[in-house]
């Protein structure tokens, strides 16, 4: 960091993208990311897509050294609520942490880094990707050889088999995909909690649970270690 340090709140899923994102921040002195900002489904009280118990996300948040600014959302979410949601926790981070921009982890969807651009440019909100248009098969290689771990925790079975949910993200599942999914799942064939890196002060204990199938989707239901 420097004095002139961006302030950064960091758009968390819980993710690998995420928890890199992190990481590639932190690396670059221009920026300090000063919080974490995550939606949840208050139905379920779990990160939303992800399906990732709030508890562990508050773990992962104490491990990185930053506060979790949590959005609840309801189940099913209409876009103009999910739209308005979002902009009152940018307003409320804008004053208690006094943040300059937003850093998201997406890599090469063209259509969902306009979405954000235009829906921070309504916040007037400076919006960063950080590690946007990184070659994924390079990528995930990258996190995995320094030392990051993940659990693949959503599969949608249409692009990706359903018995990957629950893997460790890992080289053998790397060598494992079908040709046809994209190494980091960046077109949401999977979903992963990240449990460990160079981002986290000390690993998250984590155990697996069920795993179901709900609304299309295979997840598996990861506990706090020690829990049943």
């Amino acid at each position: 960091m420097t004095r002139d340090s961006k302030r950064v709140l960091l758009s968390w899923s819980s993710g690998k993208d995420s928890a890199w994102t992190l990481h590639e921040l932190r690396e670059r002195p221009e920026f300090e990311v000063v919080g974490m900002l995550t939606t949840f489904n208050e139905t379920a009280d779990r990160v939303a897509m992800h399906a990732v118990r709030r508890q562990l996300a508050e773990m992962q948040a104490a491990s990185a050294g930053l506060p979790l600014i949590a959005v609840q959302l309801p189940w099913p979410c209409p876009n103009d609520v999910y739209e308005r949601a979002i902009g009152r926790a940018l307003d409320d981070a804008s004053d208690t942490l006094n943040i300059e921009t937003v850093a998201f982890g997406d890599l090469y969807l063209e259509d969902v880094r306009q979405y954000r651009e235009q829906q921070m440019a309504s916040l007037d909100i400076t919006p960063i990707f950080p590690i946007w248009h990184l070659p994924t098969d390079e990528l995930a290689v990258r996190m995995i050889d320094a030392g990051l771990r993940a659990i693949v925790t959503c599969v949608d079975p249409r692009q990706c088999p359903h018995e990957f949910c629950g893997r460790k993200f890992d080289h053998e599942f790397l060598r494992d995909l079908p040709d046809h999914v994209d190494p980091c799942g960046e077109n949401g064939e999977f979903h992963t909690f990240a449990y460990a890196g160079p981002m986290f002060s000390e690993a998250i204990g984590v155990t697996l649970g069920d795993i179901v199938e709900r609304d299309g989707f295979v997840f598996a239901d990861l506990l706090p270690a020690g829990n049943h």
